[in-house]
């Protein structure tokens, strides 16, 4: 049996979709060790994987997407903080590729300085990646915007604009970049959007009709839909009481601000025949409590699964986590985007017809009603989703792709 190391950023966004796949890994008789943010470590450990934290220095690190004036402003202020992390996972990863002795590596995409380790190791890797895919390629519109696919004359031109808009604002940071490959002996990219190219396997954790369709993606990517995990809890006990079509409201895991969902979402629903759950993540739930009424419950964090088997519609920011649980599960979704990937997720979910998007400067509670009842309606779009996403092969497709990999180890480490 062989070794597989895991890699991931602080985030719980992209540590939850990966670990079904490290799980099944671990099933099959391999032996995995995760490195992760420290917090979530013990968790880890407790499912059944060996854990490290992460250098502290890169947690030390946070997004400061939630003050960006724009998308553009977004997206450079991302990768920035991308960078900047990169800087120390250099160090962080091949300390545990020496301690460790791994026959193989699966990093996340957005891990910059360890993929360029990993890159350079002589081992067999590849990346995970739980969210859209912001390569530019044939026919797709260019990542960030959140633009709809448009094969017309005026789409093409659009999309030439737009991704020369994005070029330049993703290659701000491309010499810092190419300073982090320097480190490792690799050479520079000509452009930030060939991070993660040179991946043998990229484990893509979506799949149509959620993603869009397109004839030039590398085949090096595979598809095995979304990691669906969550934290063993207790159901909680006041579900089985409620007896009104119950809409889930989550706010993001990781801080972005984005409170205002919550808040638009009590006034919205105190009055109607439904019940709010709210889970307010990164924002302090204390804020919103003394607005709610007997129809709503707001908490930091409550288990999404069993929510989601009684759910009408879920109310999100448009990560890519709550926004494929819940499609997973056939339930409808309303997106407000607020940042980072969600202008992306809310574009997909409208065109897959399984949800519809509010822009967030006109997020009213009347907007917000009317957004939720219209996606109330689209449950068959939301289950076109769902089936695509079982036809992916999940976990099971992805860990056979990792011992594909596994099987052709080198023996630098050994």
């Amino acid at each position: 049996m062989a070794k597989l190391l895991c890699y991931t950023s602080p985030a719980r966004g992209h540590l939850f979709p990966v670990m079904p796949t490290l799980l099944e890994v671990a099933r099959r008789g391999h032996e995995v060790v995760l490195l992760t943010l420290a917090d979530e470590a013990p968790r880890v450990a407790a499912a059944g994987l060996r854990a490290r934290a992460i250098a502290g220095s890169i947690e030390a690190i946070p997004h400061d997407d939630h003050r960006a004036k724009s998308a553009g402003d977004g997206l450079d202020r991302a990768a920035r903080v991308f960078v900047a992390r990169a800087e120390h996972e250099i160090p962080d990863l091949e300390a545990a590729l020496a301690a460790e002795r791994p026959d193989a590596l699966l990093v996340d995409f957005n891990c910059w300085g360890a993929s360029a380790v990993a890159e350079r190791s002589g081992l067999p890797w590849a990346l995970f990646m739980p969210y859209f895919l912001p390569w530019r390629l044939p026919g797709l519109p260019p990542f960030g915007p959140g633009l709809a696919p448009r094969g017309d004359l005026l789409g093409r031109a659009r999309d030439f604009v737009a991704g020369k808009i994005v070029h330049r604002l993703m290659n701000q940071n491309l010499a810092r970049m190419n300073g982090v490959r320097a480190r490792v002996g690799l050479p520079g990219l000509a452009d930030m959007l060939e991070q993660g190219r040179a991946a043998p396997r990229i484990l893509y954790y979506t799949s149509e009709p959620f993603e869009y369709a397109c004839s030039a993606r590398p085949a090096s990517v595979v598809m095995v839909g979304p990691g669906l995990f969550e934290p063993p809890s207790a159901r909680p006990e006041w579900l089985d009481r409620v007896d009104r079509p119950l809409i889930l409201v989550a706010c993001s895991s990781e801080y972005q601000d984005d409170g205002a969902i919550v808040h638009a979402a009590l006034d919205a629903f105190g009055d109607e025949d439904a019940f709010v759950v709210a889970t307010t993540g990164g924002v302090d739930p204390a804020s919103f409590r003394p607005r709610a009424r007997a129809n709503v419950r707001v908490e930091r964090f409550v288990a999404h699964g069993p929510l989601l088997e009684r759910a009408a519609c879920v109310v999100c920011h448009g990560g890519m986590g709550i926004t494929q649980k819940a499609l997973a599960a056939s339930v409808p979704v309303c997106v407000v985007p607020f940042g980072r990937d969600q202008l992306e997720v809310a574009r997909h979910v409208e065109v897959a017809r399984a949800g519809v998007r509010i822009d967030r400067r006109s997020l009213t509670p009347a907007r917000l009603r009317a957004a939720v009842h219209a996606a109330m309606a689209l449950n068959e779009g939301a289950g076109r989703v769902a089936a695509g996403f079982r036809a992916a092969g999940g976990a099971a497709r992805a860990a056979s792709e990792l011992e594909q990999l596994m099987a052709a180890r080198t023996d630098r480490w050994h």
